[in-house]
């Protein structure tokens, strides 16, 4: 795959721009596409990494090719509602497989729940599993979609001006936070006292990072309605989106440029006008986004005298992870592999599992979700020919890894290494016992920690989904437009987790800034 972006080192940049994001994940190159696309803005995007995407990029070794986060999405078929917005970010050049009719197949102590598309063909298998539940099931679907209907309310307030949110922010936020500010294990304890039912509705948790007693209800509701119509891979993988985003944003002389880290936003009579870079450089806009996560944004980019007016206080990282990245030398056709993604759990109570599992890590995974993404990608094996992937993610907190923070990425001695060795190992475990054909076949099985995700994402804790989607961050102060003037904040944190809430936080920005003829351009 070509690549995506030149080194910051090998492009002769302009000193000054219409606009300068900070960060490519999804929705840094959203929101530079939509300013280039409908505000015909010269936009420059600066990324950290030497690969463009964030989590949509694609890393490979010899053979073998993988994505880091691009895991599955919903909402993008021909009537999709999310189908538009990557139309629009990239120049229509995106294409979409469908997952299988089962995307996602839960397994609790060995108990097997298959999630299908459909909103009604997914209630009538729930009802077949828990026949005594039908009035629960068809309550939970309810409570899940009134959730999503208001949720656009909410998001509009943080793209209007800040004087007008102080008059209509409270009427927008209002219907929202009723759900926002109640757990899933609240909502649906009110719904049922089915523990298994609870258990099985809530197998997608993952995807948020939060077990039911502690993530909002407005998160699950999203990351279950989003895929309640099925789910899609991009075709060529995930970072094709990157690949495609990049003329968009060039269409308006903009540019994307990797290997560039910003030391500083430029702040002058309060008003943000340019960056820093870590060589001394200054690059200059009226202009700037960032796509680097709260956290960094306002805790080491904003200078440090303006730090303390900007509220943030009460904003949690989100949890961190262990990814397993696995290759084998047969085809996902030889080897049975389908597009189904697993979620294994030892029991249906979450909650329990990651609580034993945080108090003694020699305890059963209390998550691993199992992704193949040579099977959902139909042109894999035009780029890896007889090869195979899959991808295995688990919980693991930061501070089971702090004592190498600092050391350099593939430097960090003999006990680190031993240590990714003994996790590798109860992973792959897991894996024989599940998916038995892979036995005897790995080629390659490389194991990513919180600190690779701090070293290539620059999250401070390693945290995969950047905020915690508690119900008190849905309270916070988060808004596109930050109390710096020119300075505006855009991603997962101010949306929410995941690919599809990322690149909505591109919209959301991209209409604070050019206003509501964005979203009619892009929805029509």
């Amino acid at each position: 795959m070509p690549q995506v972006g030149v080194s910051y080192k090998q492009r002769t940049l302009a000193e000054s721009w219409d606009a300068i994001v900070i960060g490519s994940g999804i929705g840094g190159l959203a929101t530079a596409a939509l300013l280039a696309k409908y505000g015909k803005k010269r936009v420059l995007v600066l990324e950290r990494h030497y690969t463009a995407g964030g989590y949509t990029h694609t890393f490979t070794r010899p053979g073998y090719e993988w994505d880091v986060g691009v895991h599955y999405i919903g909402q993008v078929g021909p009537k999709g509602p999310l189908r538009p917005v990557f139309a629009a970010i990239t120049g229509d050049k995106l294409e979409w497989a469908p997952l299988p009719d089962v995307y996602d197949r839960i397994l609790l102590g060995g108990r097997s729940y298959d999630f299908v598309s459909g909103t009604k063909r997914f209630a009538e298998r729930m009802k077949a599993y828990f026949p005594s539940e039908a009035k629960a099931i068809d309550r939970y679907i309810a409570r899940v979609r009134a959730a999503v209907h208001v949720a656009p309310l909410y998001y509009a307030d943080r793209a209007i001006p800040q004087i007008a949110s102080r008059v209509a922010g409270p009427l927008l936020r209002a219907p929202f936070l009723r759900y926002a500010g109640r757990t899933v294990a609240e909502e649906l304890g009110s719904l049922t006292k089915n523990r298994e039912l609870i258990g099985v509705l809530t197998g997608q948790f993952g995807d948020y990072g939060l077990p039911p007693s502690q993530a909002s209800f407005a998160m699950h509701a999203a990351v279950a309605h989003h895929y309640f119509e099925g789910a899609f891979y991009p075709v060529g993988g995930a970072g094709e989106i990157a690949r495609h985003a990049e003329p968009v944003i060039g269409s308006a002389g903009g540019a994307l440029v990797v290997s560039a880290e910003v030391e500083e936003v430029l702040v002058e009579r309060g008003r943000a006008v340019g960056v820093r870079m870590v060589d001394g450089r200054t690059l200059r806009a009226p202009i700037v986004v960032s796509d680097a996560g709260l956290a960094l944004t306002y805790g080491r980019l904003v200078p440090p005298e303006l730090r303390p007016q900007l509220d943030w206080e009460g904003a949690t990282p989100s949890a961190s992870h262990l990814c397993l990245y696995v290759g084998m030398q047969h085809t996902a056709k030889e080897l049975g592999l389908a597009g189904t993604n697993l979620w294994i759990y030892p029991g249906p109570d979450h909650d329990d599992n990651v609580a034993k599992f945080l108090a003694d890590p020699q305890a059963p995974f209390p998550v691993v979700y199992l992704s193949f993404p040579s099977a959902k990608d139909p042109s894999f094996e035009d780029r890896c020919p007889g090869r195979s992937t899959l991808e295995m993610v688990t919980l693991a907190p930061y501070a089971w890894f702090s004592r190498w923070e600092g050391s350099r990425w593939k430097k960090r001695g003999g006990d680190y290494d031993a240590l990714k060795a003994r996790w590798t190992e109860r992973l792959l475990r897991v894996l024989y016992e599940h998916v038995p054909t892979v036995r005897g076949k790995v080629d390659i099985a490389e194991l990513s920690t919180p600190l690779s995700t701090k070293q290539f994402a620059s999250h401070p804790e390693g945290e995969l989904y950047g905020l915690a989607h508690t119900p008190a961050r849905y309270g916070l102060p988060i808004r596109a437009e930050t109390p710096i003037s020119g300075l505006y904040l855009t991603g997962a944190d101010l949306v929410s987790a995941g690919v599809a809430g990322a690149m909505m936080g591109g919209v959301v920005t991209a209409s604070a800034i050019l206003g509501t003829g964005v979203v009619r351009g892009v929805f029509g």
